[in-house]
């Protein structure tokens, strides 16, 4: 006897990339930040972790929304806050869409955007990227209830500029969901565009450039009337005391986060021009990881297993028409060098892995 819903049964469900257990991993495929939060930070948890702990944290939270605000040159009133990007993806898609409305996304992008559609019981509509990861002609779909875009996309790390975001959300029936989880890697972002159109909302994460993937912390940014129905549908107590408070000293050192943005984007450029003199195609990153094009299929997964085994992750995933692309993290130089050492290694070793000393 099955008791789930037919379309949970019928669904795979999305797959985090790997958390390894034992030690000794470089790490360079989940786009974790190689280097620590802001001391503010660590300063604001110990300060936060105290008896007040037995009282529920603040449901509408207050403090962060007005320092997110403050940052991004907004209000209040414009700003939620969810516990990471990904539950403010699953409150926008319970708000907007229900069984049979269509969720479209270009793709390849990222897979949790098809789980939350299935978990809807919505009907998916995956539009092709073209091969340079240029925004799709065919991404307008009439009575579309919600249009995802990553922007900088995963896993390519390429980005549509403004002006083509703020032509697709003026064509749209629904609202437009753009995810900005890497945007503070990029040349520019699409913030403004929650001015222009009253159907544009934006998603920013401190996972990624603030380097707190471990406390879940997301906020989205669209006007009034989005945001208090957004409300509406979140948990009472979403965002916890210590979160709350380290996503605030996060925000106000930034500075730091500069630092350390600058630096990955170093890499980045080292990384894309070592690959490339390697022998790989590698698509432009406005984001803080590369993708890069093997041989083959075969190639790809090989070499992600070869590494693997050297303990080196990467990611490998099987997307359509992309079969043999690989993903890595920007690590620190030291990080990167090891991989590029492995993998010349690996090169070496493997025959039509299309790898160049």
């Amino acid at each position: 006897m099955n008791l789930f819903r037919k379309n949970i049964q019928r669904m795979e469900g999305y797959v985090p990339g790997e958390q390894p257990q034992e030690p000794g991993f470089i790490k360079l495929n989940t786009n974790e930040n190689p280097y620590p939060p802001s001391p503010r930070v660590i300063a604001a948890l110990k300060e936060s972790a105290s008896n007040l702990l037995r009282l529920y944290p603040d449901p509408l939270v207050t403090k962060l929304r007005e320092k997110t605000a403050e940052v991004l040159g907004t209000r209040p009133e414009r700003v939620l806050v969810g516990n990471g990007s990904d539950e403010l993806l699953g409150i926008i898609a319970r708000a907007f869409a229900g069984p049979g409305d269509k969720i479209v996304f270009p793709s390849p992008t990222y897979l949790l955007y098809k789980t939350l559609a299935e978990i809807q019981d919505a009907q998916t509509v995956e539009v092709d990227f073209p091969e340079d990861f240029s925004l799709p002609k065919d991404v307008v779909v009439k009575g579309a209830r919600i249009t995802f875009l990553c922007n900088p996309n995963s896993p390519s790390g390429t980005m549509v500029w403004p002006e083509e975001v703020s032509r697709l959300a003026r064509e749209i029936d629904g609202v437009l969901v753009i995810d900005e989880a890497y945007v503070e890697f990029a040349d520019t972002n699409c913030l403004s565009l929650t001015e222009e159109h009253p159907n544009v909302l934006i998603l920013r994460t401190v996972s990624k450039s603030y380097s707190l993937a471990g406390l879940r912390l997301g906020l989205c940014i669209g006007q009034e009337g989005l945001i208090q129905g957004l409300l509406k549908v979140k948990d009472s107590y979403n965002v916890d005391r210590l979160s709350m408070a380290a996503g605030v000293a996060a925000l106000d050192d930034q500075e730091h986060l500069k630092g350390n943005v600058e630096k990955i984007r170093q890499t980045r450029s080292y990384l894309t021009e070592s690959l490339r003199e390697m022998g790989f195609f590698v698509y432009p990153s406005q984001s803080n990881f590369v993708f890069f094009r093997t041989p083959n299929p075969q190639a790809a997964r090989e070499i992600y297993l070869q590494l693997k085994a050297q303990k080196i992750l990467i990611r490998y995933v099987e997307y359509k028409r992309f079969e043999d692309c690989l993903r890595v993290s920007v690590g620190t130089r030291e990080e990167i060098d090891a991989f590029l050492d492995r993998l010349a290694e690996v090169g070496a070793r493997g025959q039509g892995l299309g790898v160049r000393g």
